[in-house]
């Protein structure tokens, strides 16, 4: 019995668990958003979002949406995020399990 080896497979069992546990999370988390996300993402640039940034907003409104970058910079990061799932999830299931 190896026990040097058995500590060192624990250690990576916690790891493996605690990682899975928080990656399950977050995916929860953006499954809730997809609404929020679908809606988000056909505003930018539509009739109603150029309407929007034509109006004078009060002080202390927060516009970023309005920006011409901050809604595009998000689309590309989770279609990058989505990219970087699959790629993980097919060397998974095809390298590890």
């Amino acid at each position: 019995m190896d026990y040097e080896r058995i500590a060192e497979m624990e250690s990576y069992l916690r790891e493996c668990t605690d990682a899975t546990e928080a990656l399950t999370a977050q995916l929860d988390r953006m499954q809730a958003l997809g609404d929020h996300m679908t809606r988000l993402f056909a505003y930018y640039g539509s009739e109603a979002w150029y309407t929007d940034r034509d109006g004078d907003l009060p002080a202390g409104i927060s516009a970023g949406v309005l920006s011409e970058d901050a809604v595009y910079d998000q689309i590309t990061a989770v279609r990058d995020a989505s990219f970087r799932m699959l790629a993980l999830a097919t060397d998974i299931l095809k390298n590890r399990i």
